[in-house]
């Protein structure tokens, strides 16, 4: 079975805002529903030696501080132990998910992708890029060289882009809506989609060009932030792709890997659909199809 990466901290109080922090308990709620022989594995708290493979000293000692300041500001998020810690919990939980897809093939957490974050700030809902602190950790225990990071999150994965755009060793691709937050930073590959976009064009787009950066970078990790964003009735955006056309896109993508036995590790990453449900059956779907994959 599929190793997912699950912890109760993750769900904390941010007060009146349209981050349903409570999909990560409802997903694994689910899971656990439909798969009695299901594993979740608890992750621990990064070291901070962990976190300086990507953040700066100075941003680190602000948000472990409770500071507002520059840094932590930016995060559009309230600033309270509880918060820092769930954060600080999910990179710890990316760190375990990568390492479980190395080990397993593939992983899946239920949480993570917070691809916002930059070395010396937070940003968009993200105090910590654990995507980033999850490769930087792998390649510093020598389990791997070459990552790449396919994002299909709504919004382009800026902070991530940034953190490796000196990095011949790691390969960002974003597939994202344009015409929307943030200013963008440059990714490897970046396809910025027009309004509207639906199911069909938007899985065009992934035939093209994933496969080509699978076979011509050569990774020994893909880290997948997943995204239930780009969702027809997500509140932040105006793509529109249908529940089914998402679930397309997840087992697309997870194929193209496991073809190429390329290990492959999940980040859920957004999603704010009006009915929070949707949001869970599109997270679900991608859990799902991480279940198929291994079983195929």
């Amino acid at each position: 079975m599929v190793p997912f990466i699950y912890s109760d901290q993750y769900v904390v109080d941010i007060g009146e805002h349209v981050f349903p922090v409570e999909k990560y308990r409802l997903v694994r709620d689910r899971l656990k529903e439909c798969y009695k022989e299901i594993k979740f594995l608890e992750p621990s708290l990064p070291t901070d030696e962990e976190l300086l493979l990507v953040h700066t000293p100075a941003y680190l000692e602000d948000l472990k501080s409770l500071l507002w300041t520059g840094g932590t500001l930016r995060s559009e998020l309230p600033l309270t132990r509880e918060i820092v810690n769930a954060y600080l919990l999910g990179a710890g939980g990316t760190i375990l998910t990568c390492r479980m897809a190395l080990d397993n093939s593939i992983a899946c957490h239920i949480g993570g992708g917070f691809h916002h974050a930059f070395p010396e700030h937070a940003e968009g809902f993200c105090y910590i890029n654990d995507v980033a602190v999850g490769i930087r950790k792998m390649q510093k225990e020598e389990r791997i060289q070459k990552a790449a990071v396919i994002d299909c999150d709504l919004h382009q994965g800026n902070g991530t882009a940034r953190i490796f755009s000196e990095d011949p060793t790691v390969f960002t691709f974003s597939i994202h809506q344009e015409n929307l937050y943030p200013i963008k930073e440059k990714s490897d590959l970046d396809i910025g989609l027009p309004d509207y976009t639906g199911d069909e064009e938007y899985l065009t787009h992934l035939q093209k060009h994933v496969p080509t950066i699978l076979d011509n970078h050569l990774p020994e990790l893909v880290v997948y932030v997943s995204g239930a964003d780009p969702y027809q009735e997500d509140q932040l955006g105006s793509l529109r792709l249908t529940i089914e056309g998402l679930k397309s896109r997840d087992e697309f993508i997870l194929k193209e890997c496991r073809k190429r036995g390329i290990p492959t590790a999940i980040t859920l990453a957004g999603g704010y659909a009006l009915d929070t449900r949707d949001t869970v059956e599109i997270h679900l779907n991608t859990c799902r199809v991480a279940i198929m994959m291994e079983c195929s």
